[in-house]
């Protein structure tokens, strides 16, 4: 199997993190009641470390599909190369940092791994003529 793919599988494992995290800390802020409800009523906003986490989720699934067709796309082509492996494992390890920079707070070097991440995908579609 092609290193890109294998990698794509573990950035859906990545993604999947990204949802069980910031659903267990929106549950421990609002409650196993709300959780358990059908979500009609209105809630205040989700602060803190459960507010980071569902924009880091959310941040995840806005670069995720790019990050996937172009690895499909490669691979389908018969494309990969060095470069479109090195930028799927740059996208990979990128995100992993991500994600407890984001829930931590930390500003400004988080961009900077956002970046990379972005940079991630530029060297898989590199690979495509």
């Amino acid at each position: 199997m092609a290193a890109e793919l294998v990698i794509l599988a573990w950035a859906v494992v990545l993604g999947f993190a990204h949802v069980l995290l910031a659903a267990a800390a929106a549950t421990a802020q609002r409650g196993i009641a709300w959780n358990a409800s059908a979500r009609d009523a209105e809630v205040p906003p989700l602060a803190g470390v459960a507010a980071r986490l569902a924009r880091a989720s959310g941040n995840f699934r806005e670069t995720f599909p790019f990050f996937a067709a172009l690895v499909l796309i490669v691979v389908v082509a018969g494309r990969q190369d060095a470069t479109s492996t090195l930028g799927a494992q740059l996208y990979l390890g990128a995100r992993l940092v991500y994600l407890p920079l984001y829930a931590l707070g930390v500003p400004w070097v988080r961009s900077l791994v956002w970046v990379a991440s972005v940079l991630g995908i530029a060297l898989v579609g590199a690979a495509l003529p």
